[in-house]
């Protein structure tokens, strides 16, 4: 019997892009059947939403230090991108 996938929300980031990764492998080798190859494509499809949406949350997450002339810090902006 085969197990049961992850609850896609409840994947790290790295552990989504992982089985992400491994259903392109599966799509590109051209070895899995049409109808594994929709359910590949769409797990695929949710498991690139979820890294988005990490990836976002990160981004959104990360602040730059701003320091005064004295080196001391003053306060935080947010990241940008350059």
């Amino acid at each position: 019997m085969a197990e049961k996938p992850k609850d896609i929300a409840s994947l790290s980031f790295e552990d989504a892009l992982a089985e992400l990764e491994s259903i392109v492998n599966k799509l590109e080798s051209g070895e899995v059947g049409l109808e594994a190859s929709i359910d590949l494509y769409t797990r695929g499809t949710a498991l690139k939403s979820h890294c988005d949406a990490k990836l976002k949350d990160a981004e959104a997450r990360i602040q730059k230090l701003t320091l005064d002339a004295a080196g001391e810090p003053q306060g935080t902006e947010p990241f940008a991108e350059e």
